[in-house]
């Protein structure tokens, strides 16, 4: 199938890309199936791409191949007992059980056997098929929350419709149905039936083809028409020749002209409100065609005309600006190849990219995008990963390094074996997730939502008194009169406030998507925007979360490169972290490995090992106290001058018994090392202290320049950590938070997050999302790290950061509260309007012309246009926010 038409996201059901018939595009949560012989979907409109999509059913050189959705095989074990329940069934030619998402892709001759005898057998096997059948449509024409409530009370007349969900800002409808009550036709009938014509894929139309639509034609002509019956009507009325003469009314060239525009542009308006009326929808259309409708019957055309042209032109801006804003997540999607070039029986093929199974071999050559989640087996390249991470600079990839899918091989060669499907790939997770956003309402929605179910009724109803009233009670001019009612009509619809919410969240939550930041719905954007403290773990966050070799300091007679030696070999053996970095840094200064025997654990102080014959040790200072060394006496070489150039502090005295000097290493070097951040390791023998190694984690360089930045914003910042306090408040203060709270359990985070939030207000929590899970979970914003490739962040987390990058904290800050600023603008401008309308009208200070001009296209175009500027929003760089440029100052210690 094709590429654009994006997977569902992952841990959701693996059959999200459904077979489209037609109009529309279905996804089968239980089966079904597809004629199409070339095995791809019959289409997905850019809207559908949004939503989550996937094969049902097809047809291609293996046969027909049915998707089942079976959620109890959720193991390897129960996908092999249904592997071998199926081996039984003839005709099966393929199966594919895919576990991780309880989904099974069945490859079967359509001659030998039956969707129902293939469900039989899995069920027979113990695992129930589910039934239910998820549909996702393209609904262009449903392009706000009024269209889309006339959808929904279309589809809850459908008997077996079990839910609908509609996304006016994607104009993607997506329904669950039962598949024995209720079939695809039966829903798209039902949304025809409301006037909302359902699009296949190849009906897809970009934004410059709406102004090519049969409703763009008819409003073309309604305004040729409505402009030389205006010109005739009130320019040069003298050359307007008389017609006929029907029931007293003279018919002029004028007069038929304006009302032929009226009935053009018109036409569409009045089907909608039909359709409305059918099915009890006060809503716009419902409004304008009565509009029209009555403006022509009082021998109004002029009004008439005006109105029906206008707000077509209206509709299409509308149309055309909500295009523009599908388009950026639209954008997202494009990201991932439709093909794949794959390693089969030793030669390459090009696929399709949703048929690459797990474990098979991708090539991807220069300049190509990958078109799966997968890990190097084979070259090396530089890989740029900004449509994943939101960062520029490429990324070195060599054998052993995972990639994912819709990054860009900028050089070299690759083979890269795939981890996960496409449909379950991280970028089709971030699309997925970000087309999601729309299901939750922020609370402006809500708030307009409850505004405008008052609003229409008692604006329709003062444009009526105000129509009505006054030529019935006080003998008044009805034509006057009539217009402005008509007029107070135009002003009661609402469309330009409503949708000026979700159309600045898609536009800020996609922007936020491409510069590697996923947020999962408005309403975490909305709840960032008021946060005032952001509280930040430690090891990881504000750290690097990798240990290293920060300091060395060589003792008696022993040099360093004796030391690292010695460590080296001693540490090897070692799975501790700490061990991890003393090898590394050894290897780093290229040091020779050397051969070690009778290696031995110590818990909880080190290692003893035989090396060169003599039993040496590696560990903690107690380790060495126990062997009887005296700590705050350790002797250096007189000949050398290392301990004068560590980083450790060291002061030196004469000794006054041996030559040479000596450290106090157990009141001076090691507390001071300690005191920076530092795991101090001691190396020797059981009569010779050979030297010091010290071990640390790393302040992230960005960390700095963050904290000063959200404090800037007039955020608080605070660090949680498991580590003690003396290495918590170097830390601090190195970084600058406000608070440090130290050696915390999980729950006392929980505790510590809470008091926070009394003191201070709303609390942001920036961790891992494995091991902070209970503090992102009750923090007012959950905000993951690191989250590409990471199942658990992605699903879990309210925001999450697709790379290890610091930066895009203050980013999100900004971009949240500028989302805010946006809504809030839209809103009340929009309220502001409508109000000053709605008071000029029942005056005569307002005309249909401005209400449809101003109230309602001026207001729909503005809103969008106001939301769309969110897309422009990006994250700041250190150099251009100031950051330091002397590296050294921002490389600091801390705690491992």
């Amino acid at each position: 199938m094709k590429r654009d038409e994006p997977p569902e996201a992952g841990g959701g059901c693996d059959c999200a890309d459904g077979c489209s018939v037609g109009d529309g595009d279905a996804t089968a949560v239980g089966d079904r199936e597809s004629p199409h012989a070339d095995g791809r979907s019959g289409g997905t409109t850019g809207a559908e791409a949004t939503a989550s999509t996937r094969d049902g059913a097809r047809d291609d050189n293996d046969g027909t191949e049915l998707t089942l959705s079976v959620p109890e095989m959720d193991c390897p074990s129960c996908a092999g007992k249904v592997e071998h329940a199926l081996a039984d069934v003839g005709g099966v030619e393929r199966v594919s059980p895919r576990p991780t998402s309880g989904t099974l892709v069945v490859a079967y001759d359509a001659d030998e056997t039956t969707p129902a005898a293939i469900r039989a057998a899995v069920e027979g096997a113990g695992y129930p098929v589910e039934t239910d059948e998820r549909l996702t449509l393209s609904v262009p024409e449903m392009d706000c929350p009024s269209c889309a409530g006339k959808v929904e009370r279309a589809l809850a007349d459908v008997d077996g419709v079990t839910s609908v969900d509609p996304r006016p800002t994607t104009g993607t409808l997506i329904v669950t149905v039962d598949a024995g009550r209720a079939s695809r036709g039966d829903v798209v009938a039902a949304v025809e039936g409301a006037g909302y014509h359902v699009e296949s894929g190849d009906e897809t139309a970009s934004t410059r083809e709406i102004w090519r639509s049969r409703r763009a034609l008819a409003t073309g002509v309604g305004a040729v028409f409505l402009l030389a019956g205006g010109l005739l009507e009130f320019a040069v009325p003298a050359v307007d020749p008389l017609l006929a003469t029907v029931v007293g009314r003279e018919i002029t060239v004028a007069w038929l002209a304006l009302v032929l525009a009226a009935v053009v542009a018109g036409r569409p308006i009045v089907k909608n409100g039909y359709y409305s009326a059918r099915n009890r929808s006060l809503d716009v259309d419902l409004l304008m065609g009565i509009g029209v409708l009555a403006a022509l019957a009082v021998d109004l055309p002029f009004e008439a005309a005006t109105l029906a042209v206008l707000y077509s032109v209206a509709e299409l801006l509308e149309r055309f600006s909500m295009d523009r804003a599908r388009s950026s997540v639209q954008e997202l999607v494009d990201l991932s190849p439709d093909t794949a070039t794959v390693v089969r029986d030793g030669e390459e093929r090009v696929v399709p990219a949703d048929d690459v199974a797990v474990g098979e071999v991708v090539v991807v050559r220069p300049g190509e995008n990958v078109p799966v989640d997968g890990r190097v087996v084979e070259g090396e390249s530089a890989v740029d990963e900004s449509p994943i991470t939101g960062e520029s600079v490429p990324v070195d990839k060599s054998v052993g390094a995972e990639v994912y899918a819709g990054s860009i091989v900028a050089e070299g060669y690759l083979e890269v074996e795939t981890t996960a499907p496409a449909s379950e790939s991280t970028l089709a997770r971030v699309v997925d997730l970000v087309t999601d956003a729309e299901e939750t309402r922020t609370d402006h929605e809500q708030f307009i939502d409850r505004f405008a179910r008052y609003y229409t009724p008692v604006i329709v109803v003062g444009a009526l008194l105000t129509a009505f009233g006054p030529p019935l009670l006080l003998g008044a001019a009805f034509e006057t009169w009539f217009v402005r009612g008509l007029t107070l009509l135009v002003v009661a619809c609402p469309c330009a406030f409503v949708i000026s919410t979700p159309v600045s969240i898609v536009s800020a939550v996609t922007s936020a998507a491409r510069n590697g930041v996923l947020v999962k719905g408005g309403d975490r954007l909305e709840a960032m925007a008021d946060v005032d403290v952001v509280a930040f773990d430690k090891t990881g966050t504000l750290t690097t979360g990798e240990l290293s070799v920060v300091d060395v300091v060589p003792l008696g007679e022993t040099t360093e490169s004796d030391l690292l030696a010695c460590a080296r070999a001693l540490e090897s053996r070692s799975e501790h972290p700490i061990a991890a970095a003393v090898v590394a840094h050894a290897d780093e200064r290229g040091v020779d490995d050397r051969e070690i025997t009778a290696f031995e654990s110590i818990p909880g102080k080190g290692v003893r090992a035989d090396l060169d014959g003599v039993t040496h040790y590696a560990g903690k200072p107690g380790l060495f106290a126990d062997l009887g060394f005296d700590l705050g006496h350790a002797h250096l070489d007189p000949d050398s001058d290392l301990h004068a150039r560590t980083d450790g502090g060291v002061i030196t005295r004469d000794c006054d018994h041996d030559a040479g000097a000596y450290v106090d290493l157990a009141d001076e070097v090691i507390p001071r090392l300690q005191d920076r951040g530092a795991s101090v390791v001691l190396v020797g023998t059981e009569s010779e202290l050979e030297g010091v190694v010290a071990v640390a984690d790393t302040v992230r360089p960005e960390a700095r320049w963050t904290v000063d930045r959200l404090r800037e914003f007039g955020v608080r910042t605070a660090m949680l950590t498991g580590d003690n306090e003396r290495t918590a408040r170097v830390i601090g203060e190195e970084v600058g938070v406000d608070e440090v709270h130290a050696d915390l359990l999980p729950d006392e985070k929980v505790d510590v997050l809470s008091r926070l939030a009394a003191d201070h207000g709303p609390v942001a929590m920036i961790g891992d999302g494995v091991n902070d899970a209970p503090a992102l979970a009750t923090a007012a914003v959950g905000v993951a790290m690191g989250a590409a490739g990471t199942d658990t962040a992605i699903e879990t987390a309210d925001v999450a950061l697709m790379s290890d990058d610091l930066h895009r904290v203050p980013y999100l800050v900004d971009l949240s509260r500028r989302t805010s600023r946006v809504i809030r603008q839209n809103v009340w401008s929009s309220l502001a309007v409508k109000a000053v309308l709605a008071i000029g009208a029942p005056l005569g200070l307002v005309s249909v012309i401005h209400a449809v001009v101003v109230g309602d296209m001026g207001m729909s175009l503005g809103v969008t246009g106001n939301a769309m500027r969110l897309a422009d929003v990006a994250p700041e760089t250190p150099t251009l926010a100031g950051e330091r440029d002397d590296a050294g100052d921002t490389d600091r210690l801390a705690a491992s």
